[in-house]
């Protein structure tokens, strides 16, 4: 049982004193092999941090949110009235009890009006009217004062949340709260300074803006038909297709829509736009990683090509080993091991280029791949190929030499 061990470690040295007896020729043997692997690895690792990069992005939006927003039927402009598409106050109110998915929502106001202090006008600023869920689905941090609390909105109080974007613009002082603006013609007091969340330009984000937010029902009192929407949050991210069902359900009860009749508002969700990109990530990832490894097998070719012409310098070798009693399966196993240790050499060196080109492209400033890594199913993927093609196209020269007659061998020149 030790014989074999034995005979597959010898082989192994004797395979890597070939391989640096002929560095020149190992090398330019091996370049197909060195190329995939290493092609292989950057592929990987750069489609993983690209997909990071991309979630890191999402995050800024929100993973568990639900957007209901009106919407029209595609091809049906003159059939509904804006009245009938509008998401009304009772849908909103109704909506959290018969949608068990939903954890919390919030309504949404939003209107472009005036706001001043002072001598300060902002003829056009967005104000938005938002519920004490708001701070919850959003994550924004409160940096002075406090939240809205249900109060606010019960008893509809002139109160208002501002970002430090409209402190600048409004001139209002640092520490605002307690302070008075001007909303749409109304005297508001600021309870509270909300921190600015900007989203990322890869979803429409901008630089920062001045907000203005109003207790929701305080909002209704500015605008009494207003046009608004709903953000809800669900329970978990997994959740979205059972809520999207829920709110389809609850919405077309409560709009009397028929089965045959389309839906009359939009339900989207960040979740299944990322449910979708990594699907597309790990398709596009697999299909790179294919087409690079074409590269592999015509490296797995010049092994063949080179395994072949070295059984022909080795022909006398091979007959003198036979003649004094080698096996031929011995002498298949010595080329199929030689073959497999150049390719394993050859993948050893296109990992080390692979990591050495991740690294490389990880501190180019501002690089959406900071965080690409080369996951360790890549790393057995290539080792495991370049064992693979060495095994493959090692065999046929493998063969010819176990198939040589001893005879015929030593009178080789």
């Amino acid at each position: 049982m030790m014989l074999i061990p034995r005979i597959i470690f010898q082989t192994v040295v004797l395979a890597l004193q070939q391989i640096f007896a002929n560095i020149v020729r190992s090398i330019l043997t091996t370049l197909g092999i060195v190329i995939g692997v290493a092609s292989v690895i950057t592929v990987v690792a750069a489609t993983d941090g690209l997909q990071k990069f991309v979630l890191k992005e999402f995050a800024t939006i929100g993973a568990s949110k639900v957007w209901v927003f009106p919407r029209m039927p595609p091809g049906q402009r003159d059939r509904y009235s804006w009245r009938q598409l509008r998401i009304t106050v009772p849908e909103a109110e109704g909506m959290l009890d018969r949608c068990p998915s939903l954890i919390r929502l919030t309504p949404i106001v939003e209107m472009s009006t005036s706001v001043s202090h002072g001598d300060v006008t902002k003829s056009v600023a967005t104000v938005q009217g938002v519920n004490s869920s708001w701070h919850l689905i959003e994550d924004r941090d409160i940096l002075q004062g406090r939240p809205f609390n249900s109060i606010d909105d019960e008893q509809r109080l002139q109160v208002c949340l501002v970002n430090d974007k409209a402190i600048e613009e409004l001139e209002l002082d640092a520490n605002c709260v307690g302070q008075r603006i001007d909303v749409g013609g109304r005297s508001f007091t600021i309870v509270g300074v909300v921190e600015t969340k900007t989203v990322s330009p890869m979803f429409g984000g901008t630089e920062a803006v001045s907000e203005v937010y109003v207790p929701f029902r305080t909002a209704l009192t500015l605008r009494p038909e207003p046009r608004m929407y709903i953000i809800a949050q669900t329970r978990s991210p997994e959740l979205f297709e059972d809520a999207r069902e829920e709110i389809r359900f609850y919405l077309r009860r409560s709009r009397d829509l028929k089965p045959d009749e389309p839906d009359t508002f939009g339900v989207q969700a960040i979740e299944a736009v990322i449910s979708q990109f990594k699907r597309l990530a790990a398709g596009l990832g697999v299909f790179l990683a294919g087409i690079v490894a074409i590269s592999l097998v015509v490296g797995g070719i010049g092994i063949m090509n080179i395994m072949l012409v070295s059984v022909s310098e080795r022909t006398r070798e091979i007959g003198l080993r036979k003649a004094v009693g080698a096996q031929p399966a011995v002498i298949l196993l010595q080329f199929l091991v030689e073959a497999v240790t150049l390719c394993l050499v050859g993948g050893a060196i296109g990992l080390a280029l692979g990591y050495m080109f991740i690294g490389v492209l990880k501190f180019i400033p501002k690089s959406p791949l900071a965080d690409a890594g080369v996951p360790f199913w890549a790393v057995l993927l290539s080792v495991g190929f370049s064992a693979g093609t060495g095994l493959i196209f090692g065999m046929f020269p493998a063969i010819k030499a176990a198939r040589l007659n001893p005879i015929d061998a030593l009178r080789h020149e």
